[in-house]
């Protein structure tokens, strides 16, 4: 099956005692056995759900995995990957990536022993370079959060490979619609399942895709011990957001490049980051690893701080707030927001300047979202 049917078919088959055509919301907590030992596939609903693992089977399938496994949010996916660690192992992270991650990385585990050296990226490289020999993991994500650089997964993953360690991708910028980290050769694929997966801003979760059964082990052995896991509610609502995640798609980099384009070559902006634009760094290996080039934008105002804080005041449309990939326009602004971790000095160097917005954009008139921003630019 092709992916848009995948996304409304697998997992997903009409309820065999009642027919209803869509995934019943088991909301239970337990569930009665035949006999000591004896249960009849599912026995508390941390271990594992009916309605999740209709959802952790339909992410499998779009991912082109095999095993999938939900979580609360997508910082809990993230923590359960880095629990398969312990301490003194080395990880090697792509330094563009969710303030969120860097913090888990920095004030979570780096306490517990965990080490982390983050190099750029977009060099495949820097990676190789970086690899100790107590290297346990590589992370990227792609294209990165917030400056939209695209990283060659297939070629960190053969740096992954030489060095015999998993390479996790963050695949929430694109979705699985737009690229598949696992058919390029990536062990694991992390999922904020809130973004662009539910599509609806009205739901938080996670989800980590892999075809290795060790690390799924691993990582489904966590999952029922630290129980981070979703409620039923919740994975109905990932499930009903993935049979529209197609066409949302679709729409979503329809409208982000028609923005793209005239933000370009607005007087105002100075600088624009969409893979989408050819003249962008990331253009030529986001076109051979992805079908699309996703809903995200970042640009950088003329006119430093002040330019930026007129923009905000002056929107109409898009809506000041944290979280990305809903049907409804967002921006947001990484220092003081998804960002807000890191010390000022370390988003400078990794290149999030004062000046920089992120755009989220949705599925609105893509006319009536250029006029918001163009008088929020102040014409």
């Amino acid at each position: 099956m092709r992916f848009e049917t995948l996304a409304i078919h697998r997992g997903q088959e009409p309820d065999e005692s009642t027919g209803a055509v869509t995934v019943p919301v088991y909301q239970t907590s337990t569930y009665q056995q035949d006999g000591v030992g004896k249960p009849r596939g599912f026995e508390y609903s941390r271990t594992g759900n009916p309605t999740r693992a209709a959802l952790e089977t339909a992410l499998a399938a779009l991912e082109g995995g095999r095993h999938g496994l939900a979580f609360s949010s997508g910082v809990a996916a993230s923590c359960a990957v880095l629990e398969t660690l312990k301490a003194g192992d080395h990880v090697v992270a792509g330094d563009d990536l969710y303030g969120g991650t860097y913090r888990i990385f920095e004030k979570v585990y780096a306490k517990w022993g965990l080490k982390t050296t983050y190099v750029a990226a977009d060099d495949p490289g820097a990676f190789r370079r970086a690899i100790q020999a107590n290297t346990r993991l590589l992370w990227l994500e792609t294209p990165t959060n917030p400056l939209l650089r695209v990283a060659d997964v297939r070629a960190v993953a053969r740096v992954a490979a030489e060095a015999r360690v998993p390479l996790a991708v963050d695949n929430t910028f694109a979705s699985p619609y737009f690229q598949r980290p696992l058919e390029l050769g990536a062990s694991i694929v992390v999922h904020s399942t809130t973004k662009y997966l539910a599509g609806h801003s009205d739901v938080i979760g996670g989800a980590v895709v892999t075809s290795d059964r060790r690390i799924w082990e691993a990582v489904k052995f966590h999952q029922n011990a630290a129980g981070a896991v979703p409620g039923p509610w919740d994975c109905w609502l990932v499930l009903r957001g993935l049979k529209t995640l197609a066409v949302r798609m679709r729409e979503h980099e329809s409208n982000a490049l028609h923005l793209a384009r005239r933000l370009l070559k607005h007087p105002k902006v100075a600088a624009v980051h969409y893979p989408g634009l050819p003249g962008d760094k990331g253009h030529r290996t986001a076109k051979r690893q992805m079908s699309g080039f996703g809903g995200m934008i970042s640009v950088e105002l003329a006119g430093g701080p002040k330019a930026v804080h007129r923009f905000f005041s002056r929107m109409r449309l898009f809506i000041l707030a944290e979280s990305l990939g809903g049907v409804e326009s967002l921006v947001c602004y990484p220092p003081a927001m998804t960002h807000g971790s890191l010390p000022r000095e370390e988003r400078l160097r990794r290149g999030i300047k004062d000046d920089l917005v992120r755009l989220s954009v949705g599925l609105e008139n893509k006319q009536d979202l250029w006029d918001d921003l163009k008088q929020a630019l102040g014409g």
